[in-house]
């Protein structure tokens, strides 16, 4: 398909390929890669989106491998905005989105794994995770506070609980690959002048009210402590099997294509088929069509 080569370059330039040497301050947040019109990154997500039916379709036809897709970013990314775009042309009952907030009594009173790994998407179907583990390594590690209400043994906090949760993320990683989980991973990365941009229309635009948190403004003192973060994130858990892409979010038009670019070369690169119609089931096939005939109703 024309588009799915397209794609595959646009990809390619976000994809996080040697984790152990990322710098987050060599990928550019306004990055458009010479999309100079807006309108024709709309025409090329229409596009896209058809691909992408028609590539689910024969993901959940086959039911054998299962996609997880995993967005993180700072507030007012554009994550709910590219979910709802990128997405918009997949069936429904193939695809399923999983929003993780602030974590329950009861997902504390376990491991920090749980709670995402009950919404893992089952084979023939696509998970999308607005944010998700992930979280553990970011907000936590920022706010370290929060390791007091998860109810560890204080032997067990140590200096090394982060390389320990990287580890343990690359190790769970590694057995959904095995089991048939295909994991891509996007960070969409917006400066701090944009987001402060969004934040102002949120509260300028009447209809965007209901968007502005407090805390979102809150959480911008964290800004350096957060990037620090993020690169020592990705830095740690972009592997081969399951990559990171770091992808410029200052324009959401741009931020759709390119996430839509890389779905859809994941997909490519797995040579889906529609199951085929061995012997036996041809004839029986046969004999319903002759039944279905001969019904005189």
């Amino acid at each position: 398909m024309k588009i799915a080569k397209k794609a595959l370059k646009l990809a390619d330039a976000f994809q996080v390929r040697h984790a152990g040497s990322f710098r987050l301050k060599d990928f550019d947040p306004s990055d458009i890669r010479g999309f100079d019109s807006k309108e024709k990154a709309d025409e090329l997500l229409q596009q896209s989106v058809a691909v992408l039916q028609d590539l689910q379709e024969k993901l959940y036809a086959q039911d054998q491998w299962a996609v997880l897709l995993i967005f993180q970013a700072m507030d007012a990314a554009g994550k709910d905005s590219l979910i709802k775009h990128v997405m918009s042309g997949v069936n429904p009952q193939a695809c399923e989105v999983s929003s993780f907030k602030q974590p329950s009594a009861e997902e504390l009173d376990h491991d920090f794994l749980w709670r995402t790994t009950r919404r893992l998407p089952e084979r023939g179907k696509i998970g999308i995770f607005n944010r998700s583990y992930y979280e553990e390594v970011l907000v936590v590690r920022v706010h370290q506070d929060y390791l007091e209400k998860q109810h560890l043994p204080p032997e067990l906090v140590t200096k090394k609980i982060w390389k320990e949760r990287f580890k343990d993320i690359r190790n769970f990683e590694e057995y959904l690959t095995r089991n048939g989980v295909i994991i891509r991973k996007f960070f969409l990365h917006v400066s701090k002048e944009e987001q402060k941009r969004r934040f102002l229309a949120r509260l300028d635009e009447p209809e965007k009210n209901w968007k502005f948190s407090e805390a979102d403004v809150h959480e911008r003192k964290y800004w350096d402590d957060y990037m620090n973060a993020y690169e020592d994130m990705i830095r740690h858990t972009s592997t081969p099997d399951a990559p990171w892409y770091v992808v410029p979010a200052d324009h959401k038009w741009f931020t759709h294509i390119a996430v839509s670019s890389a779905i859809i070369q994941t997909l490519e690169d797995m040579d889906l088929q529609l199951p085929k119609v061995d012997k036996v089931r041809r004839k029986q096939l046969d004999a319903a069509r002759q039944a279905l005939q001969k019904s005189r109703d």
